[in-house]
């Protein structure tokens, strides 16, 4: 994906912050881990597996074939590589969700020039069994929106209901766009917006149990209250600083968020899930109330403003690098 500048250089400083994630030795591999594996170099999204417990299913974002990758969480070894077949030629694949029945879901639904796809796609596939390498026969939609072509890096299927839904990304924020009931491999499947969605989006989960979804951008992201559909925002979500960071996913028991980010050996980081019925966000939130922060910017962060400040200096001084290696 193609970055603004600024952006590339804080996010430069932002992973020189960041603490990297060790190989989890417990909770069934919920606890975060480094994906080992030298050809996922461009992890784009993250999926629980129910099936096979602490195991979670990634992808690159392109140039990578029709390949999803079986990530074990206690190892960070990849464990299986399925190879899709049915579909045609990917091309900006995005996000992966597990919807009810153990059926997989990828979102070919990135769009790097700005939002002019006339079509994008939406692979389902069985979850296997075994875990080994093997070819998988996976069904194709075609998916357009109601209002128009859009970039969007985030699919979600309700683990109830098995509706689709995607998040457009925009960085003034963007929408909740609903699928059809069922999705139709014979026809194209329009999506509709129906709830704004504040962030600049690059992925999404539904908890479990279908109540909350987790929506996440580079530097932060909101929990929802699901309502329905109806979203309710309750708080920010602690969100770790990563290079780049790209996905989300709810553990399979619900109990932690894990946050992936693009790059080889990239870290996996986990973070408790907001808890309880009440939908606060975790305490690291530093009192946040109704998703804004403490100062009341209602931003996407939890970065502090010395950090920001930091960010800006880094920008600042490689801008004046450029500048002076123009002038020689």
């Amino acid at each position: 994906m193609r970055r603004p500048f600024a952006l590339l250089a804080a996010a430069l400083l932002v992973g020189a912050f960041a603490a990297p994630a060790s190989a989890a030795d417990g909770d069934a591999g919920n606890d975060g881990f480094t994906i080992e594996d030298p050809r996922i170099t461009e992890s784009s999204g993250l999926a629980a597996s129910r099936l096979h417990p602490g195991v979670y299913w990634t992808h690159n974002d392109s140039d990578d074939g029709p390949h999803l990758y079986a990530v074990d969480g206690a190892t960070g070894e990849t464990v299986a590589r399925l190879t899709l077949t049915g579909i045609g030629a990917p091309r900006d694949v995005e996000a992966v969700s597990v919807g009810p029945g153990n059926r997989i879901f990828v979102g070919d639904i990135g769009d790097n020039l700005g939002g002019t796809w006339p079509y994008v796609w939406i692979y389902e596939l069985p979850e296997p069994k075994e875990l080994r390498d093997q070819t998988v026969r996976a069904t194709q939609y075609v998916v357009t929106y109601s209002d128009g072509a859009r970039d969007a890096e985030s699919l979600v299927v309700h683990p109830k209901t098995g509706r689709v839904y995607i998040i457009d990304k925009k960085e003034e924020g963007g929408h909740l766009y609903e699928g059809p009931a069922e999705l139709s491999a014979s026809g194209r499947n329009v999506f509709r917006p129906i709830a704004p969605v504040e962030l600049w989006a690059t992925d999404a989960a539904f908890s479990p149990d279908g109540r909350q979804l987790a929506v996440r951008g580079y530097f932060g992201g909101i929990h929802y209250a699901w309502n329905g559909g109806k979203l309710q925002r309750k708080g920010r979500l602690s969100v770790p600083l990563q290079r780049q960071g790209e996905s989300v996913s709810y553990s399979a028991d619900g109990s932690r968020l894990l946050y992936g980010s693009e790059g080889a050996r990239s870290a996996v980081e986990s973070r408790e899930a907001p808890g309880g019925d009440d939908g606060k966000a975790s305490s690291s939130g530093g009192g946040a109330e109704n998703g804004k922060s403490a100062d009341g910017d209602g931003g996407e962060g939890r970065i502090g403003t010395g950090t920001l400040v930091a960010a800006a200096v880094v920008v600042a001084a490689l801008l004046g690098l450029g500048r002076l290696r123009r002038r020689r």
